[in-house]
């Protein structure tokens, strides 16, 4: 299908737009320095909060910065610097480091709270493009985020300034998450809704149906009542358990069906002499992901959960985990 040429030229500026924002973040990279290095090892070693600051739209990418730090090992927030004029520094504390983004070092703003922050005691980390101005001369660290151009044709709105902004607010997120040995359990706790965080954090326990709900027979029940709890219960199994209540086989659906082609008389014997010796079990302890695992590979649709003295405690069916989205 062909492309009308008003529509490719919309999507060449397009291009022309994100290749400039791309140079943009490549020159600021080339530029780095120790300044870098040694913002992250300030913010390694800080044992206060990281504050971001900033109005409008750098305000807009402070906040973003602030959810990445926080979600990737840091104590981290976004305060407003008009509200800090007017009481919100009352969070700063001595041992923050509050880093300041204004590509011109010149916002009003974020320049009326800069001697209250030395005051207060806090270290400051600016952002800017203008070396010279007041916010980077005041700051203990300045990292260079200066642009040629934004991609606005009448080079007022920040756009190239503010991608700027964001990637260099990402090094040091992601910088800083390297440092502490950040790990993915780590990400895990702050994402505990996330896939990953599912993953990693859900163990069967969390899951797995108990009480009444679980499916159990003594090995001397007939098989009668082993059918009859099958069913009452609805997972297509039983547990079978010695008198002491210890695990010592199971029978599933599969099983029965079996039964009924052999055309063996069934119905009166005992649970014991019809069931799968030695079956496979997770502990409460289990990892969800893990269990999937163990599911799949023997291509199986429950597990009995068995506490250190292999009691059965739960049961997980597979339909649980596919639920949680494994």
């Amino acid at each position: 299908m062909s492309i009308p040429p008003r529509n490719q030229h919309i999507i060449e500026n397009g291009k022309i737009i994100l290749e400039q924002e791309a140079l943009a973040i490549h020159l600021i990279a080339e530029r780095l320095n120790e300044r870098f290095s040694a913002a992250v090892e300030l913010l390694t070693l800080s044992q206060g909060k990281i504050i971001i600051s900033g109005m409008g739209k750098s305000g807009i990418i402070a906040q973003k910065i602030a959810a990445t730090m926080s979600s990737t090992g840091s104590t981290a927030l976004f305060l407003h610097p008009a509200d800090a004029a007017h009481g919100d520094l009352g969070i700063v504390d001595h041992d923050d480091i509050v880093i300041c983004l204004s590509k011109s070092g010149t916002t009003d703003e974020l320049n009326f709270i800069i001697p209250a922050l030395r005051q207060i005691g806090a270290k400051i980390i600016a952002m800017t493009g203008n070396l010279r101005s007041f916010l980077a001369v005041n700051a203990d660290i300045t990292l260079d985020t200066g642009i040629e151009k934004e991609a606005c044709p009448y080079d007022l709105a920040p756009t190239t300034s503010t991608t700027a902004m964001l990637a260099m607010g990402d090094a040091l997120a992601i910088s800083l998450m390297q440092q502490k040995k950040f790990t993915q359990r780590d990400f895990a706790l702050t994402h505990p809704k996330g896939s990953l965080g599912r993953r990693l954090t859900v163990q069967v326990s969390d899951i797995m149906v108990k009480g009444d709900a679980l499916p159990l027979v003594a090995a001397t029940a007939s098989v009668t009542d082993l059918i009859l709890e099958m069913t009452s219960k609805r997972y297509g199994v039983s547990g079978v358990v010695h008198s002491d209540g210890k695990l010592c086989g199971i029978f599933t659906d599969g099983d029965l069906r079996r039964l009924v082609q052999s055309g063996r008389e069934f119905l009166n014997l005992s649970a014991g002499s019809v069931m799968t010796a030695n079956p496979k079990t997770v502990a409460p302890s289990t990892m969800a992901r893990e269990c999937l695992d163990i599911l799949e590979t023997w291509r199986i649709t429950q597990l009995l959960v068995c506490d250190a003295s292999q009691r059965p405690v739960g049961i997980v069916h597979i339909h649980d985990l596919m639920a949680l989205g494994l």
